[in-house]
């Protein structure tokens, strides 16, 4: 991955997180904190 590419992606990225605060309160970002957490202890018990 180029450095280009690199920083398009983190200024989306950061950008989806600053529209979701302000539009949402955050709502999404806490949804998928709570699916990342699933699959993470999904993930551990294969382990």
């Amino acid at each position: 991955m180029t450095p280009k590419i690199a920083n398009w992606l983190g200024l989306l990225l950061v950008l989806g997180i600053l529209a979701d605060l302000f539009l949402a309160d955050g709502t999404n970002l806490l949804f998928l904190a709570k699916k990342m957490y699933e699959l993470m202890d999904w993930i551990a018990f294969w382990r």
